[in-house]
């Protein structure tokens, strides 16, 4: 693919991971960390972001249907990708560790990786069993 086909699809992840991107900034604007705190906001947007991703890939890759050929990379790469954030719960976990707060920061890094791989694989469970159900109910 030529530098001009990739252009539509760097368009629409870049549209899509701003949208994910404020979205993202809202929460932790509506639920700041304390300093040292369980940074929650972004554990949690982690998280959610990781189910939606396993919720949209199953209809995108695993069924039939064709889906338009820009939606999986503004939905997928773009907003999940700009919604998710590995940089800020790398960077939350540093700070954790670094001002002393080592069993906050330690289970920060456990819990948000389990819960992260656990969300994406119950996304894609319930979107498998919805498609199934939907399979046989047609």
């Amino acid at each position: 693919m030529n530098a001009r086909g990739r252009l539509p699809v760097a368009l629409v992840v870049s549209a899509g991971g701003a949208i994910g991107a404020a979205a993202r900034y809202g929460a932790a604007l509506l639920w700041p960390t304390p300093a040292g705190g369980f940074p929650w906001t972004v554990f949690l947007v982690n998280a959610a972001g990781c189910a939606l991703l396993g919720v949209l890939m199953v209809p995108l890759t695993e069924t039939r249907a064709t889906p338009h050929p820009l939606l999986r990379p503004f939905l997928g790469t773009g907003f999940c990708g700009g919604f998710t954030t590995f940089s800020t719960y790398a960077l939350d976990t540093q700070r954790l560790l670094g001002t002393g707060h080592t069993a906050r920061g330690l289970l920060y890094l456990g819990a948000t990786l389990v819960t992260a791989l656990a969300a994406v694989w119950a996304g894609t469970a319930v979107a498998r069993r919805l498609v199934r159900d939907r399979t046989e109910a047609g």
